[in-house]
């Protein structure tokens, strides 16, 4: 007779008084059962869940690591990031790309914040550059064993490109980097916020999009054309987007060196200033435009195509950086050597946070020329 049941007849019967209701890997929830989630879901509120992987990326020199570092240290003293809550506990931030001048940056914090604060700091740097896939799971049993009582709710890897092997284009390889995110996420039940830079175009983040459709929250960091940081929640799947907060750069100096020079460093501070919203097309300043102008004339004289890589899209021409600093130079015949070097710097950082300029290594280039 039950070869006569219908599928789902199978089914009941089967299970029906059988010792398997109590080996059932899924269980049903009523509707009537479903109530609200009980407790703070978040890290930092509208901004970093409680748990989950967040992405904050923007192009290079844009003050993103910077913004990484103070908000990691806003959650480990439990302190209001820029007037929102914010759920104190241990960080973990691993310092991959610009391991050598985390000392001075969080000696320029630790100036600058930490007046007055003489209790522990559950903060730990890892010095060492993982590669996030192959080393998930030893990092993993390492922040276990030197943390047992107090794991991490925060874990901050600076940068992707740093922890990754394989091509960031690749979906494959990147969906391999979002499983080695979400073992540790899973594994200490906290965040994982990636720092990543952007596309070459600098609209956003870098590679294949299965790192930003896996991310339960994206912000996205901007220089304007005033040289402030501004923050954006571009999306975030259990909170509401648009959230944005707007910082400078303060430089503060945190020692003397051995030939008697200062050591500075810089710390993201928030400022009261409102963004300003002008675009690419207005016009440059003046030691900006002689800088564009002068990249414009080194490739157009000794353009060359860089070495293959996901980093610099297919085809572009562009220049070495010192071919481009010598043209720079040489359009500012009355300038002292610093003042050269000093508004180069400038242009420099100024055109590349505006993408106007984009750069890999060594090389340099105008987005827009190509062969």
């Amino acid at each position: 007779m039950n070869g006569d049941l219908s599928g789902y007849e199978n089914i009941k019967a089967a299970w029906r008084g059988g010792p398997q209701a109590n080996q059932r890997r899924f269980n049903l929830t009523p509707y009537s059962d479903i109530t609200l989630p009980q407790g703070r879901d978040y890290l930092v509120k509208g901004m970093v869940p409680r748990q989950g992987v967040v992405v904050a990326w923007g192009a290079p020199k844009c003050g993103k690591s910077f913004l990484a570092y103070d908000l990691a240290m806003h959650v480990a003293l439990g302190r209001e990031y820029r007037g929102r809550r914010v759920q104190q506990g241990p960080v973990v931030y691993i310092a991959a790309e610009g391991a050598s001048g985390q000392g001075a940056r969080i000696a320029a914090w630790r100036t600058r914040n930490m007046g007055g604060h003489d209790g522990p700091v559950p903060f730990a740097l890892v010095a060492d550059r993982p590669d996030l896939v192959a080393d998930a799971d030893q990092l993993i049993a390492a922040i276990g064993e030197q943390m047992p009582d107090s794991p991490p709710v925060l874990v901050v890897v600076d940068t992707l490109n740093r922890t990754f092997t394989g091509s960031e284009s690749s979906d494959e390889d990147m969906t391999a980097y979002v499983q080695a995110a979400d073992r540790i996420k899973d594994a200490f039940g906290c965040a994982v916020l990636i720092v990543h830079h952007c596309g070459h175009e600098s609209t956003r983040p870098r590679g294949h999009t299965a790192l930003t459709g896996a991310a339960d929250a994206q912000i996205s960091v901007k220089r304007d054309s005033a040289g402030k940081i501004v923050t954006t929640v571009e999306y975030a799947k259990d909170f509401a987007e648009g959230a944005e907060t707007v910082s400078t750069l303060e430089v503060v100096e945190v020692g003397i060196d051995d030939d008697g020079d200062s050591i500075t460093s810089c710390v993201v501070v928030p400022s009261d200033e409102p963004v300003s919203r002008s675009t690419k097309s207005q016009r440059l300043p003046a030691g900006s435009e002689i800088a564009l102008k002068a990249l414009r004339e080194a490739i157009a004289e000794g353009g060359e195509t860089p070495p293959s890589s996901n980093h610099v899209p297919a085809n572009v021409r562009g220049v070495k950086a010192d071919l481009w600093r010598r043209f720079a130079y040489a359009r500012d015949t009355d300038a002292s050597p610093e003042s050269k070097r000093q508004a180069f710097h400038r242009a420099s950082k100024h055109l590349q946070a505006n993408g106007l300029v984009a750069a890999w290594n060594d090389w340099v280039w105008v987005p827009e020329v190509r062969k």
